[in-house]
């Protein structure tokens, strides 16, 4: 958690750009929610060209739509920023204007979800969560 769902038409992102994606969106949420880099997910989904339809017609070609799942307990000044950035940073990658940048936060509380086999901790509580963690998969997310 955060998880970072991407979907476009197929062909708007190079594997080139995911890699940058996924990097920026990981960056932008460490610094902006301060979470930790290994709770970052990124997942990118191609839609077929008539897969998206906006009032009841096709959508214009050449949109990303970004769904963030995000813990809840962020302040609104920090959604806003992860909202800005990703818009802006996406788009920039993509070559797209932040017009065709969708961007949906949605506040999930960390008792509501497990992640490497424990219930997640409330935003600032990582470290003592990480503590009770068993030593090998400390290690392993360390690395990331």
């Amino acid at each position: 958690m955060p998880t970072y769902t991407c979907w476009s038409e197929a062909g708007i992102a190079s594997s080139e750009a995911r890699a940058k994606i996924a990097t920026a969106l990981t960056e932008i949420h460490h610094e902006v929610a301060v979470a930790p880099r290994y709770f970052v997910q990124v997942l990118f989904a191609d839609l077929g060209a008539d897969s998206l339809f906006l009032a009841g017609q096709l959508a214009p070609a050449g949109h990303v739509w970004i769904r963030a799942d995000i813990r809840a307990g962020r302040t609104e000044e920090q959604k806003r920023e992860l909202l800005r950035r990703t818009t802006e940073e996406v788009g920039g990658i993509l070559g797209l204007p932040t017009e065709h940048v969708w961007v949906y936060i949605c506040d999930i509380p960390g008792q509501n979800i497990t992640e490497y086999g424990r219930v997640l901790p409330n935003p600032g509580q990582e470290d003592a969560w990480f503590d009770q963690l068993p030593q090998d998969l400390q290690a392993q997310l360390a690395k990331l």
